[in-house]
């Protein structure tokens, strides 16, 4: 099987790469990475044979035209992801996450239509609720620039799946965490500024909930939904692992030795959500469910960080690091 990876160079993405070519032998795969602020090849600079590396961007539509003609599935990671850049750059999101998904579907409807795509989406796409979990045909709201935009692409998906007759699904998960996660995200940040004796920033109050799922989790269900998913079916991705930004701040610094002191709460970012939620029976049903409890993965993640400066460490400057990113950026 042949595999097209978009946005491989990223957190999830190239996470992905090394599960599959780990689990399976005859799976080959081509990633393309237009190589942005998110991308860092050195995420997959130890893989081996049957991968191989394309750097471009999913908006040129000649290029994704070419590359999606003798592949067997597409996996779309590629998207710009981040709320508070989001906030100062609404429109690098639009071009990224609508123009760049709908230019793979044309791709696909024009030079490959028996291919099949798995479109990664979040769950940021359903906003906050207070409380009970978002089921996949609940209504959307989303709250942010960049949530928008992959509420948009996915209306993209669900049309072509309608009108062309494309197989394609749509994942939505929950926060991920793992290796390879670009440091201004929280738990890399906090990590990486704990190991530093620099102050842990927190938004407001601390209070916000997510569900936190360790990536590899998340890599399986990508392979299940990927060989099993039902064409035009949506699939929310979930843990059960619910905790404040503040818990989950508290259980790293525990883990580090580190003093609470270090806890530093500062303004928060303009429509921040206060609680995301997902409801993932459906595919349980097909068999997945998650391995780690957030002990276990975020001890392994903090082991990761702690071993592997040498990744890091290029990238923790003043931009990743700053404690109101999206106040620097606008």
């Amino acid at each position: 099987m042949k595999v097209l990876v978009t946005g491989g160079l990223g957190f999830i993405g190239s996470n992905f790469i090394r599960y599959i070519l780990d689990r399976y032998s005859d799976v080959e795969v081509v990633n393309i990475d237009a190589m942005k602020y998110g991308s860092n090849p050195n995420n997959l600079r130890d893989v081996g044979e049957r991968y191989s590396f394309i750097k471009g961007d999913i908006s040129d539509y000649e290029l994704m035209a070419e590359v999606v003609k003798d592949v067997d599935v597409i996996v779309n990671f590629a998207a710009e992801t981040h709320v508070d850049r989001s906030i100062s750059n609404p429109y690098s999101f639009l071009q990224s996450n609508v123009v760049g998904v709908f230019t793979i579907l044309e791709a696909v409807r024009k030079k490959n239509p028996n291919a099949k795509l798995v479109h990664v989406s979040t769950d940021e796409v359903y906003g906050d609720t207070v409380k009970g979990s978002f089921k996949e045909d609940d209504r959307l709201k989303p709250s942010s620039p960049y949530s928008a935009s992959k509420a948009a692409a996915e209306m993209f998906v669900l049309a072509y799946v309608r009108t062309y007759g494309l197989h394609a699904v749509i994942t939505r998960c929950t926060n991920n965490y793992g290796p390879y996660q670009f440091p201004e995200k929280l738990i890399p940040k906090t990590i990486i500024r704990a190991s530093m004796n620099l102050k842990v920033p927190i938004y407001g109050t601390g209070k916000n909930v997510r569900d936190w799922i360790y990536v590899l989790d998340h890599c399986e269900a990508l392979d299940l939904v990927m060989r099993e998913g039902d064409k035009g079916e949506i699939y929310n991705i979930s843990s059960g692992e619910e905790k404040t930004n503040l818990e989950v701040v508290r259980i790293i610094l525990d883990l580090m030795g580190k003093d609470e002191s270090l806890i530093e709460f500062v303004e928060d970012r303009p429509g921040h959500d206060l609680r995301y939620s997902l409801d993932s029976s459906k595919i349980r049903e097909l068999g997945w469910k998650p391995k780690h409890s957030f002990r276990e993965g975020i001890k392994k993640t903090v082991e990761w960080y702690l071993e592997n400066e040498w990744w890091w460490k290029p990238l923790a400057d003043e931009r990743t690091l700053h404690p109101t990113p999206w106040k620097l950026m606008w």
